[in-house]
């Protein structure tokens, strides 16, 4: 528990509420060639695990989908898309533009909204909103643990960048307090909760109708930029496609100028 932690349930700032936020409409969530590809993604995930379908339907759709994908990868440059660097000054939304949790441009996201409100002390705090369909379905009618872990990892850690606190997540400890609904409207609250020298605290909920059905409590490490880059290029050393983008590979290369030098 962080030294400044407050209540989640009972404490803690109301569920959803002041959308677009502190900082006006996002940037990433318009009608962009790779947001409307995502959405049409989602669309065709969507039918295809959540509704029974005739089979030659299916049969010519993965025909096509494969020609679709088949046109995309001969087009593809042989390197990474370049990352947006997280700032606490921007929008939340547009932090992360091809998150699996909050990018438009990402199939994999449901896509879920969030926005940055003023909180206790005039601080930035994330509220969000989300509707998770068939295809993060775990118990029968309710959204799969493993997604709703994946969700409080994601909001916990902008809720701390958005307080210029970012930090990579040690521990993540999630309170499962009812079945979270799949195709319902749900609420979200993250916010930056403390911080003891390179541990930085955080909490989120996540509501339907508000009632709490999820609560979760991070430990976040603050990661010195050295290490983040060795981090990044042991990875980048064992993988067999374009891992870095086009910022980290300049650093790696000073990098290696440096050592090389030294």
């Amino acid at each position: 528990m962080s030294p400044d932690a407050t209540e989640g349930a009972g404490g803690g700032p109301p569920p959803g509420g002041g959308f677009p936020g502190a900082d006006g409409p996002a940037a990433s969530t318009g009608n962009s060639p790779a947001n409307r590809l995502a959405d049409a993604l989602r669309r065709i995930t969507a039918v295809a695990v959540g509704q029974p379908l005739p089979e030659e339907v299916v049969d010519e759709a993965a025909g096509r989908a494969a020609a679709v994908a088949d046109r995309l990868e001969a087009a593809a440059a042989a390197s990474k898309q370049r990352r947006n660097v997280p700032k606490a000054d921007g929008h939340p939304q547009d932090i992360f533009p091809t998150s699996p949790l909050i990018g438009f441009a990402n199939a994999v996201a449901p896509p879920v909204e969030v926005w940055a409100v003023l909180g206790e002390g005039g601080r930035r705090e994330i509220r969000g909103r989300v509707t998770f369909g068939y295809a993060y379905e775990g118990p029968p009618t309710c959204v799969h643990g493993g997604v709703i872990a994946e969700l409080f990892d994601e909001l916990l850690g902008i809720s701390n960048i958005v307080v210029d606190q970012g930090a990579m997540t040690g521990t993540l400890t999630i309170r499962y307090r009812k079945p979270t609904p799949l195709l319902a409207p749900l609420e979200l609250v993250a916010r930056h909760t403390g911080r003891d020298g390179r541990k930085v605290y955080a909490w989120g909920g996540i509501y339907h109708r508000g009632e709490l059905t999820a609560e979760a409590e991070g430990t976040f490490v603050d990661v010195p930029p050295n290490r983040m880059l060795d981090i990044v290029t042991g990875n980048a050393g064992g993988s067999e496609a374009p891992l870095v983008d086009p910022d980290w590979q300049r650093l790696m290369r000073e990098a290696a100028g440096e050592d090389a030098a030294s």
